[in-house]
């Protein structure tokens, strides 16, 4: 069936719909641990919400999980995005974690090589030297030796990016089993994998318990569920009607969201190491996305 400019425009419209979201989601999960309510929980209880609307919407969901056991993985790999993704950008400078977190490009390389057989070719080998070069000199500091970690929230983003990256390769892989059980699997993952964490974490001293639920942050718990909603449902028009190029190159607006709205709000510092290393980053994911021959 052709697209037309308008069905292009939408679906364009869509997937920035679906940036923003993203990108701007640091900021309520922010205010809400400002309330009392860890990102953890709140992301448990978005997931949690969205899980129960494809359920009731999608009751067979749940079939035909026996013969697809990859499935099992996605759920992993998605919650663990949402974990490591929606926490740094509560506790760590928020440009600084969305360029760590899309390295994901060069965790593609080499998890499309293990998963999906696809051996690396040179071209992709640039882009895994341009992505490497720019994550080391956004992680190096001048008193420091080596490019590494120097927070949680760095870590947890570079978690985020490698799972995120999976999570993609997974879906590539899964491409015939059926899309409500896709759907059930990421919602479920991102609700059971922060509940998992946030019990953990407890254990270890390392966060608070659930609170008990307040007028002050609920509402905002439902409104920031119901934007995850409406961004996936979005993501999900956006990309079937665009090819893969087109998808990733939009989907790279969400760097600017976050930038913008973060060096905004004040909860972010572009030093010249980030600038820098951000830019070799987009390079590779552009490098990723970009056409290797005219269409015809």
């Amino acid at each position: 069936m052709h697209k037309g400019p308008q069905g292009q425009g939408l679906a364009v419209a869509a997937l920035l719909l679906n940036a923003m979201v993203w990108g701007v989601s640091w900021w309520p999960f922010q205010t809400l641990q400002a309330l009392g309510l860890h990102p953890l929980w709140a992301t448990a209880m978005v997931y949690g919400f969205s899980l129960l609307v494809v359920w009731a919407l999608r009751p067979q969901a749940a079939r035909g999980w026996r013969q697809h056991p990859w499935l099992w993985l996605l759920i992993l790999a998605s919650g663990l995005t949402n974990v490591g993704f929606n926490w740094a950008v509560t506790t760590g400078d928020v440009v600084r974690v969305v360029l760590l977190f899309y390295l994901m490009p060069a965790w593609s390389i080499l998890i499309a090589w293990w998963l999906l057989g696809e051996k690396p070719t040179r071209r992709a080998g640039v882009r895994l030297v341009l992505a490497l070069a720019g994550v080391a000199i956004v992680l190096k500091k001048p008193d420091t030796p080596w490019p590494i970690p120097e927070s949680t929230a760095d870590a947890l983003a570079l978690m985020g990016g490698f799972c995120f990256a999976l999570t993609n390769a997974l879906l590539r892989k899964l491409h015939d089993s059926p899309e409500p059980a896709r759907m059930l699997a990421m919602f479920g993952g991102g609700a059971l994998m922060a509940t998992i964490t946030a019990l953990v974490g407890m254990g270890l001293g390392m966060m608070t318990p659930f609170p008990a639920v307040s007028s002050a942050w609920a509402p905002q718990v439902l409104l920031l569920s119901l934007a995850f909603l409406v961004g996936n449902v979005a993501l999900q028009y956006g990309a079937a009607k665009l090819t893969a190029q087109t998808t990733a190159l939009v989907m790279l607006s969400e760097i600017v969201f976050a930038s913008l709205s973060a060096v905004w709000l004040g909860s972010a510092q572009l030093s010249a190491n980030t600038l820098w290393g951000g830019s070799l980053i987009v390079c590779a994911a552009l490098l990723a996305i970009w056409p290797q021959s005219k269409p015809t």
